[in-house]
């Protein structure tokens, strides 16, 4: 990443203290669990994925993490604390949840979309300096690596101590996917952000992860550090990573 000084702003978190945690968390959609017994944590400077099969469970898990859903049993502790806020409330805490659904207003300019944002512009060039050159472009006629690259931008500006990413690379080209797994490395080692990360690329995330769980019908059936994990990777694709 380029320009790192613009995007360090000096913030120190205490990397033994989990900022996420769930224990025996179950969530779904009216009385329908869809994912039970969930225990996760996240520390602070750390990029953790989380990877399972299309209906694993993965998106289920991040609503309930964002307070799009609640819990059914079990709970969310954020910062140290147990929570059932809504997502409103956890971003003023320093949550923030960036899905597939790019969060770009379209009839603005990138720089609107950043001031509206609240991101310092200088920052999130820092962040993503190719989107220098179309600064006073609409949101609508960036490709959609670029409008990902400001939606991405609009959340790591506003110095979160969460970030919830959820297939930050559908649909986009490897060479645009690495520039965002990157970013979202660099912000976690330089802000001290806690990143929890769901991507279909495996392989790809986990070259950018410290560790991973990974999901099957709802659970989380394996964990591990990157190392680990990788070292049965074509196991773990056969077994638990193809519909």
């Amino acid at each position: 990443m380029k320009n790192n000084s613009k995007v360090n702003l000096g913030v120190t978190r205490d990397p033994k203290l989990p900022v996420v945690e769930t224990r025996g968390l179950s969530a779904g959609y009216g009385p329908q669990a869809v994912i039970s017994d969930i225990n996760l944590v996240l520390h602070p400077g750390e990029v953790v994925g989380l990877f399972g099969a299309n209906g694993a469970g993965k998106t289920t898990t991040m609503l309930a993490l964002a307070g799009e859903l609640m819990p059914m049993a079990g709970e969310v502790e954020l910062h140290g604390e147990v929570t059932r806020d809504p997502l409103y409330r956890r971003a003023q805490n320093g949550l923030m949840f960036v899905t597939e659904e790019k969060s770009v207003i379209m009839g603005l300019t990138t720089r609107d979309n950043l001031r509206v944002g609240g991101v310092d512009i200088d920052i999130a060039l820092g962040l993503f300096p190719e989107l220098e050159k179309r600064i006073n472009i609409m949101g609508g006629l960036l490709s959609g690596g670029e409008q990902q690259m400001l939606s991405l931008a609009r959340a790591l500006g506003r110095n979160p101590r969460i970030l919830l990413a959820d297939e930050l690379s559908l649909g986009l080209a490897p060479i645009v996917v690495q520039r965002l797994l990157q970013a979202v490395r660099d912000a976690a080692a330089e802000l001290g952000m806690a990143v929890l990360l769901v991507e279909q690329h495996v392989r790809q995330a986990l070259k950018y992860a410290d560790r991973a769980y990974i999901m099957r019908r709802g659970t989380v059936e394996i964990s591990g550090t990157t190392d680990e994990l990788m070292s049965r990777i074509s196991d773990i694709e056969e077994t638990y990573l193809t519909s």
